[in-house]
């Protein structure tokens, strides 16, 4: 046994499990079950031309190596990225703690109330900062955030509005160039006109529905928007604001002068620059725009018990619900990062984020003073943190560069400077030495910050914030590290055990992978720096890129994407720019089957296609017969076909080739998503089985942790006619020669976590790769064999084989009183999280083991199953007293003095043996959706309420 090999690490079966394995679903061999899953034309005749596998240590030696690439300058270059501090205890306790990182989407509330509690924190900052009524729980940028602003404004504009076409929308001057971009990638598509400009000179037009202002502006003037804001809700013009978190502490919240929406990013709030991301996103709003807010939102209701319980409320917004319809994708969220600076908040309080936000602005002033007895002009008359100094660049620059600071150089004759919470005494003076330096004169010294304001008096925050009881109590290491830990102890994570969901792919998230993201090389580094500063993470980038193409056998890879769902939209959008680039813009028709995610059709919506969706048979396949119809139908309109393979139902379909042809022969590209990565690397890909383009679930397939919901990596590789295409960034160059506009702010998306994919592939190699795919499989149809006879598996390809997943059919349980969802609460008491719920059929469960998980473990999931199985036997119709209906059991009721139960308290809490080593206790009862939905309250309780409890 090679103890060096990750593989051995990563894969949970090994060599000795194989023959019980492989006997119980009746192969002699692992390359025969393969054979006979996977369909004899789309496999490899090669392996994959992938690096040798590294060991862990070899691996954490290299990247170790790389990370001496990346210069570590002190960078002031704004533009919505500045150094943070995140706290030891939070680094420590949750983003280096599987316990929260390896956790899922909290769709089961009862056993993810920690999480829960969290994002609520998370909400309730972000809506007394802002002054606003509701807050989501995270989207993925401030830029996508921003253009989520303006597509919701769009969809609740006035009946007049919308029937006069009114479809203006007002972006001020000053915003992000990132923000602008996204702007007008997301605008296009919608019909959206955007009209750029200063705000002062705005005419308040009847064309217009909206508009966007940036708080402070990107150079760091403070304008007092209030008199815009009114004219605005007068003429009809709801408004947004991009505004920066921490200056809230001390800025008046836009809330306050009428503003419909706030959104900007975390990022300040103790989270690394990372290159670009992963960074918490916030979006906060009038609660009247609840049914249109985007992202997810976390609300207060009760559980059978009566007792608050937390949950996601307005579930019904999602796109697996509403498809095309939909106003929220739960995957656009960046949970983890969203726990973090809600803790960051926990940690620090009122008092304290007043205080580093008037150290930062302070800083700005004392600067400013300095300069300017150097006989220096700085622009901003209003400003937080960022002054605009008017200096000869090619002077400044080399000095500055030299000992190792980046500017934000505007032009020729304008440096800006961003200040932030870790700027010292010491990091002032440097930046006075450099301009003195490049004037030939002596520099101004000082001991001390200045203490005064160049605020004005309606700038400045007079109204309290952050008064609950749980921001003012938990200021010491001591009792934060507690309190985290309290709240750890109510989510179920990986850490605890398998998670099978189907097309959620939770595997091991290695802790060599993870370790990097710690290094303050790899997460100090500013997105804008120029590439030479970050050869690093260029050459980790750069080989990410081709090790993707590779697995997916096409051509190129764009990073940038920042979740599944945006790469979904950056796959048809730079489809639609081919079309565009052969004088074939009019091909605006996408097929969808009608067994797809529901992000595909709400993506092609975005993108600015026309769904139409085709059937699928009896046996959950493509229906061939209806697309050929179909694909003729419209084969001078038709843009694209997108196809989930293997299919949504866990099964290679063996027309996929017939399929992807047929597209081609009617003028059409092929889309394929990559949810089910999982099942192709290393035996089959993309390109061989005929898409032109693909998105990749690097939070899936290749290792990410979900973290609760985030973050995750959607990257897009594409055949050569679509490279050119690949997107851009205002700012750093990148993509291809005719880019699409940007789809995410950072020019290479969220860069850090794309260290744990890197370390992934280069840990597995081509022969772990390849294994992992093939172990994955093997435990997929192992459940289905041990499940067999007592559960259906509703879909299985030509050989009875399932590929990584399979659905298994609940509704003929209805017979006994049983739904799917007392099943999916039952598990919790077994210590598993329920397989994935009703997708992508009503009254079913879909499983996914992965390759990472023990036999072991499989064989206690199925033991689980199959004991459900019996208690469904001995449940009646006419009793609702069961256990299936009771779950989950709370320890507070097995241990009550009163049990009024038919079945023991052994039955509710302890069904099987292995349970008494490993009890996992659900910390509240099963929660009441629809009460949380009617009383819709998603922020903390004020101190008052605490008081009176």
């Amino acid at each position: 046994m090679r103890t060096d090999m990750f593989a051995l690490r990563h894969i949970g079966i090994n060599e000795d499990n194989l023959p019980e394995m492989l006997s119980e679903i009746n192969v002699n061999s692992l390359d025969q079950l393969i054979t006979e899953t996977i369909p004899d034309d789309i496999r490899l005749a090669n392996p994959l031309a992938l690096d040798p596998a590294m060991s862990e240590h070899e691996y954490l030696s290299h990247i170790q190596d790389l990370s001496e690439q990346n210069k570590v300058f002190k960078s002031y270059i704004g533009l919505g990225y500045h150094e943070s501090i995140t706290p030891s205890v939070i680094k420590r306790n949750i983003l280096e703690n599987a316990g929260w990182y390896t956790a899922y989407t909290p769709y089961q509330a009862e056993i993810a109330q920690g999480r829960l509690e969290a994002l609520l924190n998370f909400q309730t900052v972000v809506s007394e900062l802002t002054g606003m009524e509701l807050a989501n729980a995270s989207l993925l940028d401030e830029s996508t955030a921003a253009a989520e602003a303006m597509a919701m404004l769009f969809d609740v504009r006035s009946r007049d509005q919308k029937k006069k076409q009114v479809n203006r929308f007002f972006v001020s001057e000053e915003i992000l160039p990132q923000t602008l971009a996204l702007l007008e990638t997301r605008s296009e598509p919608l019909g959206i006109e955007l009209s750029v400009g200063n705000h002062e000179n705005f005419s308040y037009g009847e064309e217009y529905f909206g508009a966007l202002l940036q708080y402070p502006g990107k150079y760091g003037q403070v304008h007092d928007f209030g008199p815009f804001v009114a004219k605005a809700i007068e003429k009809n013009i709801k408004v947004a604001v991009a505004a920066d978190i921490l200056s809230l502490a001390i800025l008046t919240p836009p809330g306050e002068f009428g503003a419909d929406v706030v959104v900007g990013t975390t990022q300040r709030f103790g989270i690394p620059m990372g290159y670009g991301g992963p960074h918490a996103a916030f979006f906060a709003t009038k609660a009247e725009y609840k049914r249109s807010i985007p992202g997810r939102i976390i609300g207060i209701t009760k559980d059978t018990a009566g007792k608050p319980a937390l949950r996601m409320a307005l579930q019904t917004r999602e796109q697996h619900i509403k498809r095309d319809k939909a106003t929220s994708n739960i995957c656009t969220a960046q949970v983890l990062l969203a726990v973090m600076a809600g803790m960051y908040a926990v940690y620090h309080g009122p008092k304290g984020l007043k205080y580093i936000a008037n150290k930062v602005h302070k800083s700005a002033i004392t600067l400013t003073d300095a300069l300017e007895k150097l006989g220096l002009y700085q622009v901003n008359t209003s400003y937080f943190d960022t002054i605009t100094i008017k200096a000869e660049t090619s002077k400044i620059k080399p000095i500055a560069e030299k000992q190792g600071v980046n500017f934000l150089y505007v032009d020729a004759e304008t440096v800006s400077i961003a200040l932030n919470e870790a700027t010292s005494l010491k990091d002032l003076q440097q930046i006075v030495n450099i301009f003195a330096e490049a004037l030939g004169q002596d520099a101004v010294t000082f001991e001390k910050t200045v203490s005064k304001t160049v605020l004005d008096s309606q700038l400045r925050r007079n109204s309290e914030f952050l008064e609950n009881t749980v921001f003012n109590s938990y200021h010491s290491e001591t009792e934060l590290m507690r309190y985290i830990k309290k709240l750890e102890r109510k989510d179920l994570a990986l850490n605890h055990s398998m998670i099978s969901l189907g097309s959620c792919t939770m595997k091991l998230n290695a802790a060599s992978e993870m370790l990097p993201l710690s290094m303050a090389r790899w997460g100090n580094i500013h997105p804008f720096v120029p590439v030479e500063q970050a050869q690093g993470y260029q050459t980790i980038l750069k080989d990410l890129e081709k090790d993707l193409s590779i697995i997916t056998g096409f051509a190129a890879t764009s990073l940038q994407p920042n979740s599944g769902a945006q790469g979904e939209f950056a796959g048809l959008m730079v489809i639609r720019a081919y079309h565009e680039s052969r004088g074939e813009g009019h091909r605006n028709i996408c097929l969808i089957p009608a067994s797809a995610h529901g992000t595909n059709p709400a993506s092609a919506v975005m993108a600015g296609m026309k769904v139409v969706v085709t059937k699928t048979d009896d046996y959950g396949n493509i229906d061939v017969n209806d697309l050929a119809e179909k694909a003729a139908l419209h084969k001078d309109n038709l843009s694209a076909l997108m196809v989930t393979y293997p299919s949504t139902h866990g099964v290679f379909e063996s027309s996929i080739k017939e399929i992807t042809k047929l597209i081609h022969d009617n003028g059409g590209q092929v889309y394929m998503d990559g949810a089910n990565m999982n099942a192709q690397v290393g035996l089959t890909n993309p390109a061989t089985i005929g898409a032109d383009v693909c998105h990749l679930n690097l939070h899936k397939t290749f290792a990410i942790p979900h973290g609760g919901g985030g973050p995750g990596v959607g990257p897009i590789c594409v055949a050569e006619q679509l490279v050119p295409f690949l997107p851009g960034n205002p700012v750093i160059e990148t993509g291809g020669d005719n880019a699409i506009s940007a789809i995410s702010a950072a020019p290479w998306g969220s860069s850090l976590v794309c260290l744990i994919s890197y370390g992934y592939i280069k840990m597995l190699g081509e022969s772990g790769l390849t294994n992992s795919t093939k172990t994955a499989i093997l435990n997929a149809n192992y459940i289905k064999s041990r499940l067999s006879g007592k559960f259906n598996v509703l879909y299985t390809g030509e050989r009875g084989r399932a590929a990584h997943e399979m659905i298994i059919d609940c509704r003929p349980f209805k017979a006994n009183g049983i739904e799917v969802g007392d099943i999916a609460k039952r598990l919790m008491d077994y210590g598993f999280h329920a397989p994935t719920v009703s997708f992508p059929v009503a009254g079913t469960l879909m499983i996914e083991p992965t390759e990472s998980e023990s036999l072991a473990e499989l064989d206690r999931f199925c033991n689980a199953m199959l004991s459900i199985r019996e208690e469904i036997d001995d449940a009646s119709l006419a009793d609702n007293n069961n256990p299936l209906k009771n779950a989950p059991h709370t320890l507070e009721m097995i241990t009550s003095d009163q049990w009024e139960f038919p079945y023991s308290r052994q039955k509710a809490a302890f069904p099987l043996p292995y349970i008494l080593d490993n009890k996992f206790w659900p910390s509240v009862r099963r929660v009441d959706d629809t009460y949380g939905d009617r009383n819709l309250v998603c922020t903390c309780a004020p101190i008052e309420a605490y008081a009176e409890a």
